[in-house]
């Protein structure tokens, strides 16, 4: 069984000044293969910092415009046969904008991502996403969609900070683990 650390929207230092210490202290304990960061990450000290633990694939997200413009919007990976799709989730910026339109007006956007996100990544067995600051961990239409939600600036409806586990084994349907980060 191979295991991958997954986090997304760190956004250090606009939202925290460091990453939370329970993040690299749990994927060291589950001495993870690789850690896959769904866009959002605002410095490369981030992803160097995680670096120190594992191999880190990352995508860009929206605050990532900055200092992280080099990352890909988009990736696919294959680990253990199982094919994994990941992006931050934000599309193009006129997408971007009518979301927060959407969201102002009918609030969470969840089912909407859970659309984009499948169909911009039709034949992977995962798709690891970001974006919405909240966890997600559901099958659908055959696929795991994850999102591990946000490490430190979860949005106000009630949700914790938190970072997730994928597990990964040949022949098996793929699991993922949300993990609360506790203060």
């Amino acid at each position: 069984m191979t295991t991958l650390g997954v986090l997304a929207d760190t956004h250090i230092p606009d939202r925290a000044s460091q990453l939370n210490p329970q993040v690299i202290k749990r994927f060291r304990e589950a001495g993870v293969a690789a850690i896959l960061h769904a866009g959002d990450v605002s410095v490369p000290r981030v992803l160097e910092e995680l670096e120190q633990v594992a191999p880190v694939y990352a995508v860009r997200g929206n605050r990532d415009i900055f200092y992280l413009r080099n990352l890909p919007l988009q990736i696919q990976l294959k680990f253990e046969g199982i094919s994994i799709g990941m992006a931050h989730g934000h599309g193009t910026f006129s997408r971007y904008m009518i979301d927060k339109v959407h969201q102002r007006v009918y609030g969470r956007l969840v089912e909407r991502y859970y659309k984009r996100m499948l169909q911009t990544f039709p034949d992977m067995d995962v798709i690891v996403f970001g974006h919405l600051h909240e966890p997600c961990n559901i099958h659908l239409e055959g696929k795991l969609l994850f999102n591990p939600g946000s490490t430190s600036y979860p949005y106000p409806w009630g949700d914790p900070a938190a970072f997730g586990l994928l597990h990964l084994e040949p022949g098996k349907e793929p699991q993922g683990e949300i993990i609360e980060i506790s203060d």
